[in-house]
């Protein structure tokens, strides 16, 4: 049966085990040296995550007539990307948190030296497998897809968007200060994993332009869904801590434009993201359905 002709449970479901497979053979054992490491290693990769990076690239890549074997690797790259944010963002450091999806989160579990070395060797690591030379990839797209992901990840992508966001602690900001923060600290990673896909499965430049207006939007609507259940699901739901961002006294998008304001930016957004996909035929039903899943979801 043609991936684009699955349900969406089962699509996602299918995704989601093939992911994880990958990654655990893509990661260190935790029998070798340094056990310790490569033990939180995993913790902070398999912590029950919802892997809508890794989604985003599957469904992309089947957008531009890919097939499943070959996101694989883009697939990992991003959400071993994403897992090492995590953990830097959680340090005491920055936003100090206790909780992430509903277990201590890493420098609780084990300690902050060791938080400090996940991060940073769950990022090389996403290097090193998007690096590696794949037959059905030229070298000159492999390329083009390291030198995203590496922006993606620095000062003009999550680092830069994370210092905003410390920065912000307080503040007043404006709508379009709040976008542009978001836009690189949420948005550029689904940014990537929708271009990552796209390039994996060969698409051409119409596609591949569209899927980022597609990226842009949903990448907005994922962070005003996310401040939305900061105020409206419990701590249990959540994961982590209800109503953190508000106590921390962090801009967000109810704070800006009220709880119905930001519900309405939210389905701005979605009917956005799902505008643009109009110029794809089935081949992306599983994008636009992930589009749903963003703004209707719980946690």
């Amino acid at each position: 049966m043609p991936q684009t002709n699955l349900d969406f449970i089962t699509f996602s479901s299918d995704c989601v085990s093939r992911v994880e497979k990958a990654l655990s053979i893509c990661l260190p054992p935790e029998t070798i040296e340094p056990q310790s490491l490569h033990q939180a290693m995993r913790y902070a990769t398999f912590n029950g995550g919802k892997r809508v990076r890794p989604l985003l690239v599957y469904a992309s890549g089947l957008a531009c007539g890919g097939q499943l074997e070959t996101l694989d690797a883009c697939a990992c790259a991003v959400e071993l990307i994403h897992s090492y944010s995590l953990v830097h963002d959680d340090l005491p450091a920055m936003d100090n948190d206790d909780l992430r999806r509903g277990k201590p989160t890493c420098h609780k579990a084990y300690d902050e030296a060791t938080a400090v070395l996940v991060g940073d060797a769950l990022q090389a690591l996403a290097f090193e497998i998007l690096a590696k030379p794949a037959t059905s990839i030229s070298s000159e797209t492999q390329l083009q897809m390291i030198q995203i992901l590496a922006n993606t990840s620095g000062s003009r992508g999550m680092a830069g968007g994370q210092a905003m966001d410390i920065n912000g602690v307080g503040q007043d900001m404006s709508l379009p200060e709040l976008e542009i923060m978001h836009i690189h600290k949420t948005g550029a990673l689904i940014h990537a994993s929708v271009q990552l896909g796209a390039l994996s499965a060969g698409g051409n430049p119409e596609q591949v332009a569209r899927l980022e207006h597609f990226a842009k939007a949903i990448g907005l609507a994922f962070q005003v869904q996310d401040d939305i259940l900061d105020i409206t699901a419990d701590t249990h739901t959540l994961g982590k801590t209800q109503g953190k961002d508000a106590a921390d006294n962090k801009p967000s998008y109810p704070a800006l434009l009220g709880l119905d304001g930001a519900r309405q930016k939210a389905q701005e957004l979605l009917n956005e993201a799902l505008d643009v996909l109009s110029h794809f035929d089935a081949s992306a039903r599983h994008l636009r359905q992930l589009a749903d899943y963003v703004v209707g979801r719980t946690h």
